[in-house]
């Protein structure tokens, strides 16, 4: 098989993790590397020289690694308000993209990327790697062959305790920052998943609800939220950096439950408990490091010629942005470019 070529767009922390998996998996390399600069994208480049590996390449700016044959897609790993310029420019190049979640910080630029894929036939997902994980599937099958009945309740958590820093990213609002775009998005995405999986599809939301602490900067520092639906099902969440919980997600039915954790997102366990029976504990480590299902998705998909994979569905990508943006309005939060991008869109 020929080998796949990745460009990635953001060498942060998190590529670092996203190249680890490119490297150990066979027929991909990471064939080029775009930084803020030079001096941001030469280290990255000499970390992850591999034996048996092309050398990745620092592109020189954007055009040139977008004008490259060899970048068979792009992983984009910037700050949320920089996803939608590099998205864009990929499309219109021709490059299929898998982009960090949130893919957009607001619904209408998503609307507008969603469209402009579809009308260019150029691959784009949401990189929501949860979906790809082994214990999902071990979840879906529980909840989709009715082992805890009809689900009733979701409970979730993800809070760690960050110091104010008003130049993190976490805390710049120019950044798109925030505890529910970078970390609550697990919350509503993994929610809507586990009623996907119960039901086949996740039924419209009856009722959103939101509250939240700000920082200095006008971003959330913590959200507390309650999404309803149909029949009395409901989901509550927190989301937070400003202080620490369990991080674990507890799904309810009328004849048992299912904890998925700690860290639910990335979870490599998850146990069944039902009434007069005794607990069943399924462990399913990653093969790698947890990245591996998401890339080996975007590989297939785009080998086959698809736009979007049937596993992380544009349709999904929006209906998770637009709640987020409806709890985000409860909150208070906006960002100060949001005018000029829903303008465009």
């Amino acid at each position: 098989m020929t080998e796949f070529g990745w460009a990635i767009v953001g060498p942060g922390r998190i590529a670092h993790r996203f190249a680890d998996a490119v490297h150990r998996l066979p027929a991909t390399y990471v064939r080029s590397v775009l930084g803020r600069d030079a001096g941001h994208a030469a280290p990255f480049v000499a970390d992850w020289s591999r034996p048996g590996k092309p050398i990745p390449q620092a592109a020189l700016d954007l055009d040139a690694l977008l004008r490259d044959p060899g970048v068979d897609a792009v992983y984009i790993a910037t700050p949320h308000s920089a996803h939608a310029a590099f998205i864009r420019a990929c499309l219109r190049a021709g490059k299929p993209v898998l982009c960090e979640k949130p893919l957009v910080p607001s619904l209408a630029v998503a609307r507008e990327l969603v469209t402009l894929a579809r009308e260019r036939r150029v691959f784009l997902m949401e990189a929501l790697w949860s979906r790809f994980l082994p214990v999902f599937a071990q979840v879906r099958e529980w909840l989709g062959s009715g082992a805890i009945g009809q689900v009733r309740a979701i409970q979730s958590s993800f809070c760690f305790h960050v110091p104010y820093d008003p130049g993190s990213r976490l805390f710049s609002a120019e950044l798109a920052g925030g505890s529910l775009l970078d970390i609550g998005i697990y919350n509503v995405a993994v929610t809507r998943w586990v009623l996907e999986s119960a039901l086949g599809a996740c039924p419209d939301a009856v009722g959103l609800q939101a509250r939240g602490t700000l920082a200095p900067t006008g971003v959330d520092q913590r959200v507390v939220g309650s999404i309803d639906f149909p029949g009395g099902v409901v989901s509550q969440f927190v989301c937070a950096y400003d202080g620490t919980a369990d991080n674990s997600m507890r799904i309810f039915g009328d004849r048992g439950w299912i904890s998925l954790g700690p860290r639910f997102w990335e979870a490599t366990e998850a146990t069944l408990s039902r009434h007069d029976q005794p607990p069943e504990t399924a462990r399913a480590p990653f093969r790698i490091n947890g990245f591996e299902g998401e890339i080996e998705e975007t590989m297939r998909c785009v080998r086959a010629g698809k736009i979007e994979s049937a596993r992380m569905p544009h349709d999904e990508t929006l209906a998770i942005i637009g709640w987020l943006d409806e709890l985000r309005r409860q909150v208070g939060v906006r960002y100060p470019f949001e005018s000029a991008d829903d303008a465009r869109a």
